[in-house]
């Protein structure tokens, strides 16, 4: 999976299921670590409905892109669907991910370990 097809596989699932409803608030802040949450609590915004009735094979192959050279954006994207996946393979991919995660991402990415660790309990 590219960049360009992860990007059209969550824009058809968008459009099938259409997305997740939620109810999100922030808090203004200078923090690093409270504007990462903020985003963070936003992004579920990306997240379809049914998001975790994806398949394995997909869940791997989005993965993946967490190792390569891809836009930020597309990273926070695939840590939030993967932080929601109540799968050991999503798990397993976030545990490596958040060994060397990318700098700006590394927050984000411990919330998201969190959370699929909360999803597979």
């Amino acid at each position: 999976m590219t960049e360009s097809e992860f990007w059209l596989f969550l824009e058809a699932l968008w459009e099938e299921r259409e997305r997740a409803s939620m109810i999100a608030g922030t808090i203004d802040s200078p923090l690093f670590e409270i504007q990462t949450q903020n985003d963070y609590i936003g992004g579920h915004a990306l997240l379809p409905n049914e998001h975790t009735q994806i398949p394995e094979q997909c869940i791997t192959d989005m993965g993946k892109l967490l190792f390569e050279n891809v836009k930020q954006n597309t990273k926070e994207a695939i840590l939030m669907i993967l932080a929601h996946q109540p799968t050991r393979k999503a798990l397993s991919i976030l545990r490596e991910y958040c060994k060397t995660p990318d700098e700006n991402l590394r927050y984000f990415a411990e919330i998201a370990l969190w959370e699929c660790k909360m999803w597979n309990e």
